[in-house]
């Protein structure tokens, strides 16, 4: 994947590799988030917000999900269920985030979703993302 695959961009992309391909039933996949101490999300020691470890699930589930990167950048974040953050990722700290695709109702899809550093679990939940769809063809 390239750059231009991701749905997300500067100042707001968290996830920077994928490391584990989705498989054919979406049961499983994983990508990288690396934290650093100068991202606009940190702007210090650590993240401002444990809600940015829902978005990191949510960009990771739409990253791994695949297709056209511009009708992911028209897709958002719609929800939040059975949410828990630990702690706050400290910067310095590389994150793998593991998602499956668990429930799908039209354009909103719902991904379960473990945040771990070192093996350590910080966060975990679902997300439910409303995709986005690019408009039809000019004529």
């Amino acid at each position: 994947m390239t750059a231009t695959d991701f749905p997300h961009a500067y100042p707001f992309r968290l996830v920077d590799a994928v490391l584990e391909e989705r498989n054919s039933d979406f049961s499983r996949g994983r990508v990288r988030v690396g934290v650093t101490s100068n991202g606009r999300l940190a702007m210090g020691e650590r993240w401002g917000s444990p809600l940015l470890l829902a978005e990191a699930i949510a960009q990771s589930a739409l990253l791994l999900e695949g297709g056209n990167a511009d009708a992911g950048r028209r897709g958002f974040l719609a929800g939040i269920e059975d949410f828990q953050a630990r702690r706050l990722p400290l910067a310095g700290e590389l994150l793998c985030v593991d998602v499956r695709l668990s429930a799908r109702f039209g354009s909103i899809v719902r991904f379960d979703g473990e945040v771990t550093s070192g093996g350590e679990e910080i966060a975990r939940g679902g997300v439910l993302v409303k995709k986005g769809e690019l408009p039809p063809p000019a004529v």
